[in-house]
């Protein structure tokens, strides 16, 4: 059985070309990417000892290793981390013995008394699993007639994987979904991401768990939105961790001014309304 670590490094291996790193090119082979025997050379352990740890026969390589796999990779600072974060996570897989069980929903009142400073404005807060726990009245605006608030308990990666409407609403779908499925690994426990993940698989195509193994790092570029209403909106997003560590405050402010005069037209009700999700 595999490990998340041992799934990133395969995945990198396999998307990274050979000449893009120097090396000759070997001709024709079975796979895509970067031969095992190349990566092992270059990190400066043998191809059994990486095996291992793509197999997931060894979950505690050493920091040193960790460090040469990196740089045989050429990863970049995020990939780095999240490298890192995997390793952690894989090691204390084997120690783990809590139960999977769903996040808590609560937003303490400070948090929901920032969100009606941001009034009215587009903003929310969520967690890594995509929970949306309290929303402006701006951010119900440009979100109005997707579907995506329309569950008592509104979930943004549950919504992007089965409701038809998030690919027409997002013009990005692809990048948004690597987004959202990346976040998983960053849930506030393991425990949490497991608990998201097998309750969501059984209900989603294949391609939710094939994004879950890739671990693409996301770029988090500017957000596209196809609004119902027949405009493009373009937003920029700023991400604030809150002080808990589970939850995130995220701010979207429009990218041109065409998205801030298109924004200003849509209908909104009354900021006083402020909803929060329990």
């Amino acid at each position: 059985m595999g490990t998340p670590l041992g799934d990133f490094i395969r995945a990198r291996r396999d998307s990274t070309q050979p000449e893009s790193l120097g090396l000759p090119d070997r001709g024709r082979r079975r796979s895509p990417g970067l031969r095992r025997l190349d990566l092992a050379a270059r990190a400066g352990i043998s191809v059994e000892y990486l095996t291992r740890i793509e197999q997931g026969r060894d979950r505690n390589p050493s920091v040193a290793v960790v460090n040469a796999l990196a740089d045989a990779l050429s990863l970049d600072p995020s990939e780095r981390n999240h490298l890192r974060y995997l390793t952690k996570i894989t090691g204390g897989e084997c120690s783990a013995h809590t139960r999977p069980a769903p996040p808590r929903r609560d937003v303490r009142p400070s948090v929901l008394e920032t969100l009606r400073l941001l009034e009215p404005g587009i903003a929310m807060v969520t967690n890594r699993l995509g929970d949306i726990l309290a929303h402006t009245s701006g951010y119900e605006s440009v979100t109005s007639g997707t579907g995506l608030l329309d569950a008592d308990t509104p979930n943004l990666t549950r919504y992007l994987f089965t409701d038809p409407r998030a690919r027409t609403y997002f013009a990005d779908w692809d990048d948004v979904a690597d987004e959202q499925v990346f976040d998983l690994w960053l849930a506030p426990s393991v425990e949490n991401s497991e608990w998201f993940t097998a309750e969501l698989a059984p209900t989603t195509s294949p391609d939710f768990t094939s994004r879950l193994n890739r671990h693409v790092v996301p770029q988090r570029g500017a957000l596209r939105l196809n609004h119902p209403s027949g405009c493009e909106l373009r937003l920029l997003r700023e991400t604030l961790e809150l002080s808990s560590g589970a939850q995130q405050l995220v701010v979207f402010l429009p990218a041109d001014e065409r998205t801030a005069h298109a924004v200003d037209q849509l209908p909104r009700r009354s900021p006083s309304r402020l909803r929060a999700i329990s």
